[in-house]
């Protein structure tokens, strides 16, 4: 058979092998997208700047799903530079080497492309992507994920009229390459130049509704640096869900979405027919920026006036107060038809207890970040290949202990080890005065307590053990501690990060590595055909591929 032929039939093959292997459900849908990342003028705040666009679009085109879906996402990269896409909150089941982040994969090249292949197994709810290389971040290639629940699973309130996407955040004027060399330089980032809700600054977007009627907001925090408030004037808040998890329905004013964070509201319009503000502004800063868009009631009689209303802005205890009440709706379902509450978090005995302590330190005159006193530093080659191809000197398990000991600060690729199907309690510790928002890739958490001062074993005591929120995204408030119960059924090599970006990038992050010594698939998904290669595991081939080849000489 002629090499062309081979060529033309070598993709149905690999289909075929993955059926085969169990990798393709013929029962869970396939949706398919092509993204072009290129640069791009863009003017979120009135002046041109540089940003990275996604099939020309800033922010990125949405993703809609339905759970269990097959999401293929081919992307080619036209930068000049190295790239990859996150896909913050999906689990990635089985398959960290999804991931996206600098741990996990090879960077695209420029002038190249990769297929993420993501299932959103057993999930529902609001996400986003984003660019997880260097300062990309701050250029933009961001955008939402919506997973709808499958037809006939119960969802704890009636459809609503319309739904609309809410990214905000705050926004720098400078480049991202600016703010990467502030970094590297040893400072830190300056304070933001304004806040962006959908990409543009104040006024720029009108949300329109009929009155009598009930909507979905779903809104994400995708700032670099900032919590923000959220409120509608003259409009209640329903909170219902809080990255894949329904929530009580408690009635807000205004909420706090801190970095990284995704919710659903509710509001119904219910008011008078004339426009309303949308504000978003930020939290616990001395100086407080502030974005406006127009709520719009269809045959409106009054156009908005006067100043958007005011919010909250550095009050703690407010905040807290309102983190503590978003709590596990314990009778509605979630991705599956049996009740969130079936599943008593409270019940399970700890096989661990993890302590972690932020810290900003001065190494070598140069301002970083670090956790439990190490700082990270990326390696040459992604951890998760060093792991399979059994690559040595790039990374050292226990690099990172269990909790903060006084040691000075070092500069480490600091990976910890974890068993699969343990069962641990973590505990993030925050000295300093500023709030602290933490990211945990792979893995879903129940968050069980938050209080202000020093964590002990007797803060335990204040431990909710019945309905605490799941989700994968927790704040910690200044001079506080956050306590989460997670168990780790996910085998992978996952990212523990800082969600503020800066503070990530000088080295508050680590790995977590989910560890089973079964090779089963049931466990973990071999590595794809199409991993990139890089580093140290450049000339390594994956047993996919190999195995991919060896079938297809048997046939041809």
């Amino acid at each position: 058979m002629g090499s062309n032929m081979k060529s033309l039939l070598r993709p149905l093959m690999a289909v075929a092998l993955l059926s085969l292997l169990g990798f393709c459900n013929a029962e869970d849908p396939y949706r398919f997208y092509t993204w072009n990342i290129t640069y791009g003028d863009i003017s979120p705040l009135g002046a041109k700047q540089k940003g990275i666009l996604i099939n020309g679009k800033f922010p990125g085109p949405p993703i809609e799903s339905v759970t269990n879906d097959n999401l293929i996402v081919n992307v080619f990269n036209n930068l000049d530079e190295p790239f990859l896409l996150t896909w913050n909150g999906l689990q990635q089941r089985r398959s960290s080497w999804q991931d996206g982040v600098q741990g996990t994969n090879c960077p695209i090249p420029p002038g190249k492309n990769y297929t993420y292949a993501l299932q959103v197994k057993d999930q529902i709810g609001t996400f986003f992507y984003f660019p997880s290389l260097d300062m990309h971040r701050a250029a933009g290639a961001f955008g939402t994920i919506k997973i709808d629940s499958r037809p006939l699973i119960p969802v704890p309130f009636p459809p609503p009229a319309g739904e609309y996407h809410i990214l905000a955040g705050d926004w720098f004027t400078k480049s991202h390459n600016d703010l990467q060399g502030i970094l590297d330089s040893g400072g830190n980032l300056p304070f933001p130049d304004g806040l962006l809700i959908n990409g543009r600054g104040s006024d720029s977007f009108t949300f329109t509704v009929d009155q009598g009627k009930t909507y979905r907001f779903r809104i994400c925090n995708v700032g670099l640096t900032t919590s923000i408030n959220f409120r509608i004037h003259g409009h209640k808040l329903v909170v219902v869900e809080a990255e894949g998890t329904h929530t009580l329905q408690n009635t807000y004013d205004s909420l706090d979405v801190h970095l990284g964070q995704s919710y659903s509201i509710l509001l119904t319009a219910n008011q008078d027919p004339k426009d309303y503000y949308l504000v978003a502004s930020t939290r616990f800063t001395s100086k407080v920026l502030t974005a406006t868009s127009i709520l719009r009631y269809q045959n409106l009689k009054q156009p908005v006036s006067g100043p958007p209303p005011p919010g909250p802005t550095t009050e703690t205890d407010w905040s807290l107060n309102q983190a503590r009440a978003i709590r596990q709706n314990l009778t509605a379902s979630g991705p599956r038809p049996n009740p969130q509450g079936s599943y008593h978090y409270g019940e399970v005995n700890i096989t661990r207890t993890i302590i972690l302590q932020n810290s900003a330190p001065i190494v070598n005159g140069k301002q970083r970040f670090a956790v439990n006193s190490v700082s990270f530093l990326p390696a040459d080659t992604p951890l998760k290949l060093a792991d399979h191809f059994d690559i040595p000197g790039v990374y050292a398990l226990g690099s990172i202990k269990d909790s903060p000991g006084g040691s000075p600060v070092s500069l480490q690729t600091s990976v910890m080890a974890a068993d699969f199907r343990a069962f641990v309690e973590v505990v993030f510790q925050n000295p300093e005065n500023t709030l602290q928002s933490w990211h945990l890739d792979g893995q879903f958490f129940f968050v069980v307590g938050m209080n202000p001062g020093q964590w002990s074993a007797g803060s335990r005591s204040l431990y909710n053990l019945r309905d605490g929120v799941s989700r994968s995204t927790v704040q910690v408030y200044p001079e506080s501690w956050t306590a989460i119960y997670m168990p780790l059924d996910n085998v992978g090599m996952w990212n523990v990060r800082s969600a503020n970006w800066a503070r990530q990038y000088l080295g508050q992050q680590f790995y977590l590595r989910v560890y089973s010594n079964s090779s089963s698939l049931r466990d973990e998904n071999p590595i794809p055909n199409n991993a990139l290669l890089c580093g140290r595991a450049l000339g390594h081939k994956s047993e996919t591929a190999l195995e991919t080849e060896q079938q297809w000489e048997l046939i041809v």
